[in-house]
């Protein structure tokens, strides 16, 4: 395909189009082909890429436009008009006789009296069908059709980028209306705030367990039960008691450290976070609302183009049966009528696809905000859980370290010594009674 040359304006790195292809402030691009929704495809040192078409500036506009043979013209036009093809698809009348300066819609307004008939609707045609030629449109939003348009690239390859997955609308659970793709990341960004809350809540209710268990265990510590005991048995059994207590501290300060080194974090990580998705949501409906506006402009223009050629191919036809010249006056004002309509049919155009552009990239822009809020999301609550096992696993050996001296102690437990010891402490004497002598 013949090609216009194009120089970017920003540079883009290749992980942002296509893998491998790096565009530089400055350096002229080749664009190959025009994809719908305001990208461009490009090349570069025979590698292909793909970016916004507004970020690219268009230094020979002639050359994108290529001139069709007759035959696919589908009629012979009239003498010194031309048709051409753009590289989205649509066709251009162009009167070389005038250098270039008829074209378009224009085309209908001088050669009427020029060509033959039934030629005027097959160029009315062209023009009013040229919208659609390998697109669709869902919800307002413009999207190529499959089956006429190249496969485009993916702007993160094997990466499963939002940016890449969320273009079109789809039906709510109940299939009563359509949430826009947009929406679907809204809506998973927010059940992962809620998500994190209840995990806050979860690590709160383990706090409180915590902190109930080490009350008890302090309480239990205090009971003088069994503190009669004596001997090595009864050091151990003091012991015993006491690691009540330590145990009952450790668990305090697990409990605090809980409190301080995971909830805390977990509850207060991005406390604007629903201030900030009401603000991204807000910005991409407004543009998306602007868009269906705009979409209505089109549809409005298409529809009054539509009727100011029927209008003119009318006044035509009565031409060809009775000429006068208040009729030509009248064909005259009709292809006034008609040529003006055409030009806000492009107009409103034009804004349909500066607003879908600007949408698109807005769109691009936030979907990868929100990809990368979620990643470091989800990377912040693994690394408190894995604070949460750090800790726990530092209870255990805190624990352990308090029922050392008890261990300790019962392996010293010895029967004997502890008869020893309270014999000679409770001793009565040691004079044995003996047998009466007569």
């Amino acid at each position: 395909m013949s090609g216009s040359y194009c120089k970017s304006l920003y540079s883009f790195s290749g992980d942002q189009h296509q893998q491998g292809l790096t565009f530089e402030v400055g350096e002229i691009i080749r664009i190959v082909h025009p994809l719908p929704g305001g990208w461009w495809e490009g090349e570069l040192d025979g590698v292909r890429g793909w970016f916004p078409s507004s970020y690219v500036q268009v230094l020979e506009k002639t050359a994108s436009m290529t001139s069709l043979p007759v035959e696919d013209v589908g009629e012979p036009l009239p003498q010194h008009w031309k048709c051409y093809m753009s590289p989205q698809g649509r066709r251009y009348y162009v009167n070389t006789s005038s250098n270039g300066k008829e074209t378009d819609i224009q085309s209908n307004c001088h050669c009427h009296h020029l060509r033959a008939s039934g030629t005027i609707r097959t160029i009315e045609k062209c023009i009013l069908i040229s919208l659609s030629l390998s697109l669709s449109q869902i919800n307002c939003v413009t999207f190529p059709l499959p089956m006429s348009t190249p496969e485009q690239q993916l702007l993160k390859p094997d990466e499963w980028s939002y940016c890449d997955y969320f273009w079109m609308d789809k039906k709510d659970p109940q299939g009563t209306s359509c949430i826009s793709g947009f929406e679907v990341l809204l809506q998973k960004q927010l059940k992962g705030k809620q998500m994190q809350k209840e995990m806050a809540e979860f690590i709160r209710e383990r706090i409180k367990i915590e902190e109930e268990y080490a009350k008890n265990l302090a309480k239990l510590s205090q009971i003088p039960l069994a503190g009669q005991e004596e001997g090595t048995l009864g050091e151990a059994w003091a012991q015993l008691k006491k690691s009540l207590a330590d145990e009952a501290e450790v668990h305090l300060k697990f409990s605090s450290k809980l409190q301080s080194e995971v909830e805390k974090p977990l509850l207060t990580f991005r406390e604007n976070f629903k201030k900030d998705m009401k603000r991204f949501n807000h910005h991409i409906a407004e543009l998306r609302k602007q868009l269906v506006g705009r979409h209505s402009a089109v549809e409005k223009a298409r529809k009054a183009l539509a009727d100011r050629q029927k209008d003119l191919d009318v006044k035509t036809q009565q031409l060809e049966i009775k000429l006068s010249n208040k009729m030509e006056e009248d064909i005259k004002k009709a292809q006034r009528k008609s040529t003006q309509a055409g030009d806000d049919l492009m107009r409103c155009v034009d804004l349909y696809n500066q607003s879908q552009s600007k949408w698109f990239e807005e769109m691009v822009t936030t979907s990868l905000e929100l990809e990368r809020l979620e990643v470091e999301r989800v990377e912040m609550i693994r690394q408190h859980l894995c604070q949460y096992t750090t800790l726990r696993h530092e209870t255990d050996m805190f624990n352990q370290s308090t029922m050392e001296p008890v261990d300790q102690l019962l392996q010293s437990v010895d029967p004997a010594r502890d008869r020893e010891l309270w014999v000679q402490e409770q001793k009565t004497g040691d004079i044995r009674p003996v047998d009466i002598e007569i």
